[in-house]
C-alpha cells in the first residue's frame, strides 16, 4: 500500500482522480489539497465519495507533508508544479503532472503557449511523457510523469499505427475534434454555462490552440520527422467526451488496415479498436479509461479516416494518471481502472 497526495482536488480531474482511487487496491490518498475549501471534507463537497473518504478533509498545501508521500498528483492549473515539483523530487516522492508544465521539452515553446516563463526547466529533461502506449518502460523508471493532454491522447492514439509505418503523408494531417464542457475546467466561465453550450456547437482555437504544440510533438515522434498539422477544436453540448476524426493520405497501398490497427494495439489494454465498419460514440468511454478507434477507407480511396473516442476526464486525465502510478510502482495496470463505461 502506497500513500498518494493532490494538489488541487477541488477540480474536475481531482474528484476524478478520488473515484478511481477510492477502488484502487493499492492507494490511500493521504493529502488533498485546496485552498479555497482547506478544512472542508471531501464528502461534504462531493457527496458522491461519501463512505470512502469520510476522514479526508482538504487542506491548504503543505510541502512538508505532500513530501510523506510516495508520489503526489497535481490537478492544477499550469505553472503550480513548476513551483513544488523539485522539491517533492530532492525529498524522494514521485511526481505525475496533469497539468501542461512538464509536456513540451521546449521551454521557450511552452513560455510563447502558456504566456509566461518556465518555472523549472531544470527539469524538463527528466520528465517522461505519460502516454504509456509509446512509453510503457520509461514511464515505470520516472521520477516525474507529464500526463498528456486530452486532445493530444485521442489524436495521437488514432494516428500512431500509420506514422510510425510511414503509411501516410506527415505533411498533411487533419485532426477535426470535438470536446465537452468539462475540458473548460470547472470554473464559472460564460461559453460553459448551461444557456450558452446547450443546443450549439462551435469551433475554438482554429489559428492555434495550446495543444498543437504537444500533438505536433508526440505525431513528430512518431513520424521521425516534422509533421504538417491542422489541428480545429470544437466545443460540443455534452458533459464529458473527445471525439476525434482524424484525416490522412495514403502514401501507398496499405494492405489491411483494420490488421495493421489491431496488431499495433494488441497488447495495449486501455485501446480497443473495433470491428470494420463502425463508428465509436463518446458514451461508450463514460466514465471508463479507454481510447476507442475506428478506421475507415472511404471509397478504397487514398484518404484514409480514424475516429478515435475517449472520456476526457478518465483517459484523458485522470485515467491515465493513474495508469501511470500502476506503471511507476510496478501494480497491475488495471488497477483502479477496470470499471466499464457508464450507459446510457
Amino acid at each position: 500500500m502506497i500513500k498518494v497526495g493532490i494538489v488541487g482536488g477541488t477540480g474536475y480531474t481531482g474528484v476524478e482522480l478520488l473515484r478511481l482511487l477510492a477502488r484502487h487496491p493499492e492507494v490511500a490518498v493521504d493529502a488533498i489539497t485546496s485552498r479555497s475549501e482547506a478544512g472542508m471534507a471531501v464528502s461534504e463537497l462531493y457527496p458522491n465519495l461519501r463512505g470512502h473518504y469520510d476522514d479526508l478533509a482538504f487542506s491548504a498545501p503543505d510541502a512538508e507533508r505532500l513530501a510523506r508521500c510516495d508520489a503526489v498528483f497535481f490537478a492544477t492549473p499550469h505553472g503550480v508544479a513548476h513551483a513544488l515539483a523539485g522539491e517533492l523530487l530532492d525529498k524522494g516522492t514521485r511526481v505525475i503532472d496533469l497539468s501542461a508544465d512538464f509536456r513540451l521539452r521546449d521551454s521557450e515553446e511552452w513560455s510563447h503557449w502558456y504566456g509566461q516563463p518556465h518555472g523549472a526547466t531544470e527539469l524538463l529533461d527528466e520528465a517522461v511523457y505519460g502516454l504509456p502506449e509509446i512509453n510503457r518502460e520509461r514511464i515505470r523508471q520516472a521520477r516525474l510523469v507529464a500526463v498528456p493532454g486530452c486532445y493530444p491522447t485521442a489524436v495521437q492514439l488514432g494516428l500512431l499505427p500509420l506514422l510510425e509505418a510511414g503509411m501516410i503523408d506527415a505533411e498533411h494531417i487533419i485532426a477535426d475534434c470535438k470536446s465537452g464542457v468539462t475540458g473548460a475546467g470547472r470554473g464559472a466561465k460564460v461559453p460553459s454555462l448551461l444557456a450558452e453550450a446547450s443546443e450549439s456547437m462551435k469551433a475554438y482555437g482554429a489559428s492555434g490552440h495550446r495543444h498543437l504544440p504537444e500533438i505536433r510533438q508526440g505525431l513528430t515522434d512518431a513520424a521521425g520527422r516534422p509533421v504538417g498539422l491542422t489541428f480545429v477544436p470544437h466545443l460540443t453540448p455534452m458533459i464529458r467526451g473527445i471525439h476525434a476524426t482524424l484525416y490522412g493520405r495514403l502514401t501507398a497501398e496499405p494492405g489491411d488496415l483494420q490488421s495493421h490497427f489491431e496488431q499495433r494495439f494488441a497488447d495495449e489494454p486501455f485501446v480497443d479498436v473495433m470491428p470494420a465498419g463502425s463508428h465509436p460514440e463518446t458514451r461508450s468511454v463514460k466514465g471508463a479509461n479507454v481510447c476507442r478507434l475506428a478506421v475507415h477507407r472511404p471509397g478504397d480511396g487514398d484518404t484514409v479516416v480514424i475516429l478515435s473516442v475517449i472520456d476526457n476526464l478518465v483517459k484523458g486525465a485522470s485515467g491515465q494518471a493513474v495508469h501511470n502510478l500502476n506503471l511507476m510502482f510496478g501494480f497491475n495496470e488495471l488497477a483502479g481502472l477496470d470499471a466499464p463505461a457508464i450507459m446510457p
